[in-house]
C-alpha cells in the first residue's frame, strides 16, 4: 500500500472520532443533565492546560526511538479513558477524565503532523492528500452519528468514540513507518529536548505567528462546542446538523486536495490572512442565527476559516522551527490553536449561551478581528521573505 494512503487511514482512524467528538459530546453532557456553563468548564479545562500539557507531551513523545510509538500508547490510553466515562459519577469525574483523555487525544494530531509532513518533503507528495483523508472520515463521523441520534440514544457518542481511538491505536502500529525521532537514530537527553521547547517560547517571530494562527482558530470554539445546541434551539433537527458539518469539512477536503497549488501561489501569511478575514465573516454572520438555506455558504467558509489557517500555521512553524524541535513546534502551535486561547474561549461561550444564545458568535468575531492584525504583523518580519 502506498505511503500517502496508509498515513490518509491513519489520520482517517484519528478524525472519525473528532468528528463525532467535536459536535456531539456537549449533546452527550446535555442528555446526563449539564447546563451550558458545566458543558463548557468541562471542554475548557483541557484547552486551558494544553499550553503546557502539550509541550510536556510533545518531550515525552520525543523520548523514544521511533514517532509512532508515543501515538500507540496515547491512543490507548484515551481509548480506556473514554471507557471509564460511562461510569455515573457525575460532573466532578467526567471533569477529571475528559481533562486527561482530551489532554492526551488533541496531541495525537500535530504528533502526526510532524511524521507527514516530514514524509510528503522527503517522497514529494501533497500533504493535504492524507491529511483530506482523515476530514473525509470526520466526515463520516458527523453524518454517522447525527443519523444515529436522531433514532438512538446520545449514550452512541461515547461508544463511537471509545471504539474509534482504540481503532487509532492499532492503526498507528500497522499504518505509520518507523520514523526514528532523530535521524541518527538515538534519543536525545531531556535537557536538550526543554532546550529546544525554550528556544522556540523565546522566538518572537515563531510566538507572532502562533498566538495570530490561535486566535483565528480559536475563533471556532463557540462553533465546536455549542452550534449544535444553537441549531437545535433554532428549530434544526439534529440529523441536518450533521449534514451542516459535513458539508464544512467537504469543502475542506476539497481545498486541501485539489487548491495545493493555488496555496503554494499564495503564500502562508496571505492564507492566514485570508483564513482570518473569513472567520470575522463566518461568525458575524452566524450570530443573527440565519436561516438554513444560508448557513451551508457559511459552512463553506470553513474551507478557508479553518483549513486555509491550518495549512498556513503548519507551513510557518515549519519554516520557523529546526527537525530538533519540530514536535514541540507543533505542539505549542496546537496548544494555542485548540489549547490555553480556545480553553477561555470555550469556557466564555459556554456562559455566552446560556445568556445570550447564538449572538456569542460575535465574541468569535473580536478573536478572529486580533488574529487577522497580527497576520498582517507578519508581513514585516524578514525571516518569512524567504
Amino acid at each position: 500500500m502506498p505511503l500517502p494512503v496508509r498515513l490518509g487511514l491513519f489520520y482517517g482512524a484519528l478524525y472519525i472520532g473528532t468528528g463525532v467528538s467535536s459536535p456531539y459530546m456537549p449533546v452527550w453532557f446535555a442528555h446526563h443533565g449539564l447546563s451550558g456553563a458545566k458543558i463548557g468548564l468541562i471542554l475548557s479545562l483541557p484547552m486551558l492546560a494544553r499550553a503546557f500539557t502539550a509541550p510536556l507531551l510533545a518531550v515525552w513523545a520525543d523520548s523514544f526511538r521511533l514517532r509512532r510509538t508515543a501515538l500507540i500508547l496515547l491512543a490507548a490510553a484515551v481509548a480506556g479513558l473514554y471507557a471509564l466515562m460511562a461510569l455515573p459519577f457525575g460532573f466532578a469525574w467526567w471533569a477529571v477524565v475528559w481533562f486527561a483523555a482530551s489532554s492526551m487525544y488533541s496531541t495525537m494530531s500535530p504528533l502526526t503532523d510532524v511524521i507527514v509532513l516530514s514524509r510528503a518533503a522527503r517522497d514529494r507528495f501533497n500533504y493535504g492528500w492524507p491529511r483530506g483523508i482523515g476530514s473525509a472520515c470526520f466526515i463520516v463521523g458527523n453524518l454517522g452519528m447525527g443519523a444515529i441520534l436522531a433514532r438512538g440514544s446520545a449514550e452512541w457518542v461515547l461508544v463511537w468514540m471509545t471504539a474509534a481511538v482504540a481503532l487509532a491505536s492499532l492503526a498507528a502500529r500497522l499504518l505509520l513507518p518507523p520514523d526514528p525521532v532523530r535521524e541518527h537514530g538515538g534519543v536525545d537527553h531531556l535537557k536538550a529536548r526543554m532546550a529546544g521547547l525554550r528556544e522556540l517560547l523565546r522566538d518572537p517571530v515563531f510566538m507572532t505567528a502562533v498566538l495570530s494562527v490561535g486566535l483565528v482558530q480559536s475563533a471556532h470554539a463557540f462553533y465546536y462546542g455549542f452550534s449544535t445546541l444553537a441549531w437545535k434551539q433554532q428549530g434544526i433537527p439534529e440529523s441536518m446538523t450533521g449534514v451542516l458539518w459535513g458539508s464544512a469539512v467537504s469543502v475542506e477536503v476539497v481545498f486541501m486536495w485539489f487548491l495545493e497549488p493555488w496555496r503554494r501561489r499564495v503564500g502562508p501569511r496571505n492564507l492566514l490572512a485570508i483564513g482570518a478575514t473569513a472567520s470575522v465573516v463566518r461568525w458575524t454572520a452566524l450570530a443573527f442565527s440565519p436561516p438554513l438555506w444560508v448557513l451551508f455558504p457559511l459552512q463553506a467558509l470553513h474551507a478557508l476559516s479553518y483549513a486555509a489557517t491550518f495549512l498556513a500555521s503548519l507551513q510557518l512553524v515549519e519554516r520557523l522551527s529546526s527537525p530538533k524541535n519540530a514536535s514541540a513546534a507543533q505542539a505549542i502551535n496546537s496548544a494555542l490553536s485548540g489549547g490555553l486561547i480556545s480553553g477561555l474561549a470555550t469556557f466564555a461561550s459556554g456562559w455566552l449561551y446560556d445568556r445570550y444564545g447564538a449572538h456569542g458568535y460575535l465574541l468569535m468575531s473580536a478573536m478572529a478581528m486580533a488574529g487577522l492584525i497580527g497576520a498582517l504583523r507578519l508581513y514585516g518580519m524578514r525571516r518569512l521573505e524567504t
